[in-house]
């Protein structure tokens, strides 16, 4: 099998990019694939007893749901403690964020083989990497040059931030290569028919819906991204 790389993007920021994520390994995983995943920023890293480095929960998770064991420095060789946007968080930590040495740092984990592997960005498409947004994760996007899997948040608003999001990706030159419904709120108003219209409107392959108790990601269809057996 043809090797693939995605970039794993969210609507906004605590839409459940980390879930689905671990949700798609879970799943490639069943269907006996080598997978595993990079956060290269994070914010929101801790101490944990018996390391001397910051980690970060989502990190793990996806190293957690992951086949291919790589060295926690590979998967997330940025980890910055303040919980806020990562450029106010290297900010306080007194370090700036590069995209080059960002860009090289997920080229040699990429050295990995594997069938799947998922590259989850921070926040929304144009989390900004410095203080004047010259370059964001977007641009790290851009010159890995992989399609993109957007993560939907399921709440009032999802309709707009996901045309957003969409315009965004490919006004980048990406491709967008399919996108989930993460339900947040299952007593939102007319969910069902929020889904409907973002399918109406969203010109990409819908890989399915996901809810907190889904963890196995059974319900993702791993088929309209060339993978599966």
């Amino acid at each position: 099998m043809v090797r693939r790389v995605f970039f794993v993007c969210g609507t906004d920021t605590e839409v459940g990019k980390t879930f689905v994520s671990c949700a798609l390994l879970r799943n490639a995983r069943g269907q006996g694939l080598r997978v595993y995943a990079l956060k290269p920023v994070a914010s929101g890293g801790q101490y944990h007893p018996g390391h001397r480095r910051l980690e970060n929960l989502d990190a793990r998770a996806l190293a957690e749901a992951s086949s291919e064991k790589l060295p926690y420095e590979q998967v997330n060789p940025v980890c910055l403690e303040a919980a806020v946007a990562p450029h106010l968080a290297a900010m306080q930590a007194g370090r700036v964020l590069r995209l080059n040495a960002l860009l090289g740092q997920v080229r040699g984990a990429l050295s990995c083989p594997a069938d799947l592997v998922l590259i989850e960005g921070a926040g929304g498409w144009r989390t900004p990497l410095d203080p004047r947004a010259r370059t964001g994760l977007n641009h790290l996007a851009q010159s890995l040059g992989c399609p993109v899997i957007m993560v939907v948040g399921m709440r009032l608003g999802c309709i707009n931030h996901a045309l957003l999001t969409v315009d965004a990706v490919r006004a980048d030159g990406l491709e967008l290569a399919g996108w989930v419904a993460n339900v947040l709120d299952v007593d939102m108003p007319l969910l069902a028919e929020n889904i409907e219209s973002l399918r109406s409107l969203i010109a990409a392959p819908f890989l399915g819906i996901l809810n907190r108790d889904d963890f196995s990601g059974a319900g993702l269809d791993l088929g309209l991204l060339g993978l599966g057996r």
